[in-house]
């Protein structure tokens, strides 16, 4: 088993959603910046934190509707190539004053869908300028001379149907095309009630690029949901790359020869997590997308990647687990939507990696959430050079909550990996520490771990980011 140190380089932090690098205008050092869930971003330099920016007063009310817990907030925060010359940087955030009912009633992530009665199979998002839980923003902002950060213009509104399954680490630079990647969930509650994901038009559950060197000149985008409600100017920016997305923490690349892996892990459900690896893919542009749907036409999606949701939970059957009353450890699997399985299954790209909520294997852990995948190319940690990391937030069922850390690794032949669950020699002592974000800098040779001393965003400094050495 690989082991590894975790050295603290922060504490007292609010819940840390995104940990890169970057290198300040004007500056020649990589610095480490953290945004926190809240809505501010610091970074470190010398061993001193600094304030980055505070957009607190921004930001949705988090956890008042929920208990503490909250998947919304300031989720994407990504650096433009060529940040250090231009200043530019995008943020992805839950705006403040747009908290809505919700699309359905109940407990956020209440919803399931019955087999028998076609009714929940079918379920349509109706009344979307009403019923809907928040608006999401996607936004452009430049580091001044002066050292203030300011807005320059919105790319996107979206309003999203639940508070959860918007994506966290949602913003990132693609190496191969340059433009800003978005990967959005599938709008939340639970099994993807309006089977989002699946639909061409709808904006969630999707990871799409923009190509943020086109300006629309929109100064006030509209509030939407689906592609087709955008204005051309801002659809000619956008192109698809994935679909059968449940939620998403982040998209990331490894350079492979003269080309790039991309990985994009998919949080279950109720059975298992996966991480998908893909190097071609085909793009649809957004225009194209619309075109064929005024037609009601399927565009050609030959080599498009769909990571099969909600059909698909990774490499099974999307199921909900119902307890054996005849014995309580036991569970039955139920398929829940096996028609959209059947259609799917050749469509869907199989996962590199899943790994489960129960698992009977005594090397491996009962898994609670995929939480972060970065790769890592570094030499100083020898057994995970060329590793695939990743993160779950905490040991299915063991108290106190200990997140966990493992690593995989991509294959040339397409078949599926297993994985290694990487020890770590940190006592948190009796402490929860849910691992909640992870992270590289620029050149993948150094890896960071944000941690949590609980589930609940309403639960204030409760944070510590380590660095993780050999």
């Amino acid at each position: 088993m690989t082991k590894v140190s975790l050295r603290p380089l922060v504490t007292k932090l609010n819940l840390p959603t995104v940990l890169k690098t970057a290198v300040l205008p004007g500056d020649s050092i990589e610095r480490l910046f953290i945004a926190t869930q809240v809505g501010e971003i610091f970074y470190i330099g010398n061993g001193v934190i600094t304030t980055f920016l505070d957009i607190r007063s921004q930001i949705l009310k988090l956890g008042a509707s929920s208990g503490g817990y909250d998947e919304r907030g300031l989720l994407g925060l990504a650096f433009h190539p060529e940040f250090n010359y231009n200043g530019l940087f995008y943020l992805h955030y839950s705006l403040a004053g747009s908290q809505g009912p919700g699309a359905l009633t109940g407990a956020f992530e209440s919803f399931k869908p019955n087999p028998c009665d076609p009714a929940t199979l079918n379920l349509k998002w109706t009344n979307r300028e009403i019923q809907y839980d928040h608006i999401d923003t996607v936004e452009e902002w430049i580091w001044q001379s002066n050292g203030q950060p300011q807005k320059r213009r919105t790319l996107l509104r979206i309003r999203r149907p639940f508070l959860n399954h918007n994506g966290i680490n949602s913003l990132n630079f693609s190496p191969e095309t340059g433009n800003l990647v978005l990967t959005t969930g599938d709008g939340g509650s639970g099994y993807d009630p309006f089977n989002l994901s699946q639909n061409d038009m709808e904006i969630a559950g999707k990871i799409i690029e923009i190509d943020v060197s086109m300006y629309a000149s929109i100064g006030n985008p509209p509030v939407v949901t689906r592609f087709h409600e955008l204005p051309v100017p801002i659809q000619e920016t956008l192109t698809v790359m994935a679909k059968g997305v449940r939620n998403i923490p982040g998209i990331s690349y490894q350079r492979y020869y003269n080309q790039y892996i991309k990985y994009a892990g998919n949080v279950g459900q109720d059975l298992v997590e996966s991480i998908f690896s893909f190097i071609p893919y085909k793009r649809i542009p957004v225009t194209q997308l619309v075109q064929a749907f005024a037609r009601n036409a399927e565009p050609d999606q030959e080599g498009f990647i769909n990571f099969g949701w909600r059909g698909w939970e990774g490499a099974f059957p999307t199921s909900f687990l119902t307890g054996c009353s005849a014995n309580e450890a036991l569970t039955e699997k139920t398929f829940a939507y096996y028609d959209e399985a059947v259609k799917t299954l050749v469509k869907r790209l199989p996962p590199l990696l899943s790994y489960f909520h129960e698992d009977p294997r005594t090397d491996t852990f009962r898994a609670t959430a995929l939480t972060g995948v970065q790769p890592y190319m570094g030499t100083e940690i020898p057994d995970l050079s060329g590793a695939v990391v990743f993160t779950d937030l905490a040991r299915n069922k063991e108290q106190p909550a200990r997140g966990v850390l493992a690593c995989t690794r991509g294959r040339a032949d397409c078949k599926p990996s297993d994985f290694s669950v990487i020890e770590t020699d940190y006592d948190f002592g009796s402490q929860p520490a849910f691992y909640v974000s992870l992270g590289t800098n620029l050149n993948q040779t150094k890896l960071y771990l944000g941690v949590y001393g609980s589930m609940k965003v309403a639960d204030p400094n409760l944070g510590t980011v380590f660095e993780i050495a050999p």
